[in-house]
């Protein structure tokens, strides 16, 4: 799902001439990515709909408009009830965007369950995303951290992996990010709440759900922000060549 930036480290034995054996992205993880990416717009704009009808956060089961809250954001609201500090209010988009926001997960949530399974039979887990054994030292990750500060441009060789910080990252949002951020927004839901209430409590009641959901949200937006910044250091037409057709583009090197 997010594989589109390659900018490795450990792919120095691979050869240049690989770009014409095999696609660089199986035909799999390209339809996934972009459903995946079409997704979280629709996410991301739905979401942000549904936050201005009340941006206001709060910690614990309740809250309301008369529930003293744990921070609010800056922005007016889109319902006159709910106190924000500004004179007027924005229009009222929250029913559209919640029912495309239900929908949108939904796909979301299939599109990673197949992705999910298919990088653990087709080995793309541990050949393209584990860490290396070479790469699991304190060496090896300071080394990664270094190149990136100095936007190293990636080998030739090396336009077929990805590095250390990468497979970092994409684990850490494939497993870690993706799934909370759809636990916590099952949480929200009443109907999720009556049937398994310890998967909200343990969040410590609806509120406090929301709130983790709206921070793990930023840190997804983080996320894709980054990863379309090093796309573009990494070669922009390269790597969208390589993600829609599969094939990497000719390396040239950057003078």
């Amino acid at each position: 799902m997010g594989d589109s930036a390659c900018v490795p480290s450990s792919a120095a034995a691979i050869p240049a001439k690989r770009a014409t054996s095999r696609p660089r992205h199986s035909a799999l993880v390209r339809v996934t990515h972009w459903i995946t990416t079409l997704s979280f717009l629709a996410l991301l704009v739905t979401g942000v709909e549904i936050l201005i009808s009340h941006p206001r956060f709060y910690w614990g089961e309740a809250g309301n408009a008369l529930t003293p809250p744990l921070f609010k954001l800056p922005i007016p609201a889109s319902r006159s009830s709910v106190p924000t500090g500004y004179g007027y209010v924005l229009p009222d988009q929250n029913g559209w965007s919640r029912y495309l926001h239900f929908q949108a997960a939904w796909v979301a949530v299939l599109t990673g369950l197949l992705y999910v399974i298919s990088i653990l039979f087709t080995g793309h887990l541990r050949r393209d995303l584990l860490p290396s054994r070479s790469d699991r030292s304190w060496r090896a990750f300071s080394t990664a951290i270094a190149d990136r500060l100095r936007f190293k441009r990636a080998s030739e060789s090396e336009a077929w992996s990805y590095n250390l910080l990468q497979r970092l990252t994409y684990l850490f949002v494939i497993f870690v990010l993706f799934p909370l951020v759809i636990w916590t927004g099952l949480a929200m839901s009443p109907a999720v709440a009556s049937v398994f209430p310890s998967a909200v409590s343990v969040l410590g009641g609806q509120q406090s759900a929301r709130t983790i959901h709206f921070f793990v949200s930023v840190f997804l937006v983080l996320f894709l922000l980054i990863h379309v910044v090093m796309i573009c250091l990494a070669g922009f037409r390269d790597r969208m060549r390589a993600m829609i057709t599969g094939r990497a583009g000719a390396y040239r090197e950057r003078t």
